[in-house]
């Protein structure tokens, strides 16, 4: 009987030792080498299947500084969910001979270029008082509610030097803007709502025809010149500069914002802003100098999210939430690069 349980603990041990060696191999991560034109949006996206993953990547390795610059030849651990890179060697004592690193596993493909669509109808802020080109003075069979295809007429005419063809872009004009921390007037909110088309023009008015409808047209809607609203993308391009800044409004007007949301910052061409500049989102954490025995000036910044911007003005922009890991507020801080 003895013999017989200690041959039934044999076979099980043999069993598992298989299985747990599988398991340390599926564990096992495959390092990758990064190379040129690699970028962090590519390294998630082709191993963690989520291009947003990157700020868990570098927020929680100190060698990377910057997010923008990886260096070819930098080592990442690449687990199943996710992605770690290789703390660097160190160099080895004079006299010392350093052990042969064992050859890691090296792909071939180059990450794509990340880019963003922008739809359109993201809206601005209008920094300074513009009047508009006209306005919508009412629509066919006196409808109040007007969308894509319907009749609509202005009091743009042939005295504003408009023909039959031209186009306009329609708009709401909404609150005031003031900075959440200085109170500065930043401009006004312009809601995009569609665009329309000129279809007979008289000496003060014309008919038009609603070619696009973002949201419901209403007759007081601003016309404006007309602005592409067609597709087109922009791809992420490192800032020339250090930027500062904030979120000064979002465009849905809700208190928290997150991932997808459009919102608009204080930053503008006029402070070297480009379409495609990715920025970081950021909150300083407060300092209770009470249980503090030698004075702290600052605490690690914590890290909420990240931007691009789609369009710039003068002194303001807007701007895309491509990653947000907690909620993210009107006055959150925007920065090009983390401390």
């Amino acid at each position: 009987m003895k013999n017989r349980m200690i041959a039934l603990v044999l076979l099980l041990l043999a069993l598992l030792v298989p299985c747990s060696l599988l398991a340390a191999e599926q564990d096992e991560p495959t390092i990758y080498v990064i190379k040129k034109g690699d970028t962090l949006w590519g390294l998630s996206e082709r191993f963690i299947k989520d291009p947003y993953y990157w700020p868990n990547m570098w927020s929680k390795n100190g060698q990377i500084t910057n997010p923008h610059f990886i260096y070819p030849g930098q080592k990442v651990r690449v687990f199943p969910d996710h992605l770690e890179f290789v703390p660097k060697e160190p160099e080895a004592v004079t006299g010392q001979k350093a052990q042969a690193p064992v050859a890691p596993t090296v792909f071939k493909e180059v990450a794509e270029e990340k880019t963003f669509q922008v739809r359109g109808n993201e809206g601005f802020l209008m920094e300074k008082e513009i009047f508009p080109a006209g306005y919508v003075v009412g629509g066919h069979h006196d409808r109040i509610v007007l969308g894509e295809d319907d009749i609509v007429y202005t009091d743009i005419g042939a005295n504003n030097g408009a023909k039959a063809g031209d186009k306009f872009s329609v708009f709401r004009k909404d609150a005031m803007i003031s900075h959440p921390l200085t109170s500065e007037i930043m401009g006004y909110k312009m809601v995009p709502l569609g665009t329309l088309q000129l279809t007979d023009v008289e000496q003060k008015a014309s008919r038009a025809i609603i070619t696009k409808s973002y949201k419901e047209i209403s007759p007081g809607s601003y016309l404006m010149p007309y602005r592409n609203g067609k597709r087109h993308e922009v791809s992420l391009k490192m800032p020339t500069r250090e930027l500062k800044g904030y979120i000064i409004e979002s465009y849905s007007g809700t208190s928290i914002i997150a991932a997808g949301d459009i919102v608009y910052i204080d930053l503008g061409s006029a402070q070297g802003v480009e379409p495609g500049n990715m920025l970081y989102i950021i909150r300083d954490v407060t300092i209770d100098q009470r249980y503090v025995q030698g004075r702290i000036d600052r605490l690690p910044q914590e890290l909420l999210g990240a931007l691009v911007v789609l369009e710039t003005g003068k002194k303001t922009a807007t701007a895309l939430v491509v990653k947000s890991i907690d909620a993210i507020y009107k006055g959150d801080k925007i920065i090009s690069q983390m401390k």
